[in-house]
């Protein structure tokens, strides 16, 4: 008998979890984080950049489908009326815009150097 999609799932987030702490990343977010996390309530602000809305295009992106990690976001679109050239839309998150440099986030982000 397999394991459950649940099951299946939390074997796999064991081993990861294993894993991370055996390559010295830190599975877990300090309580100094959480903190700062917490205390972010609004959108970073743009220091006078125009900033376009773009929540009306089609985005997409290649991460688990319970990932809460989507950083890189990506679209294409046909560029006006020419069935040929088409345009290629990237977003990537800004995060120094909101988190700070030396800050705890800034810390855990700095010892894991990676999404995992």
């Amino acid at each position: 008998m397999g394991l459950t999609d649940k099951e299946h799932r939390s074997f796999l987030r064991r081993i990861a979890r294993r894993a991370m702490i055996e390559k010295g990343l830190l599975p877990d977010f300090s309580d100094e984080a959480i903190a700062e996390l917490a205390g972010i309530q609004t959108p970073a602000v743009t220091d006078g950049e125009k900033v376009r809305d773009l929540r009306n295009i089609l985005w997409a992106s290649i991460d688990n489908d319970d990932t809460r990690d989507i950083d890189q976001l990506t679209a294409a679109q046909a560029m006006s009326g020419d069935s040929v050239m088409i345009l290629v839309l990237v977003a990537a998150a800004d995060v120094d815009a909101i988190v700070k440099n030396g800050s705890a986030i800034d810390d855990h982000a700095r010892r894991n150097t990676t999404s995992v």
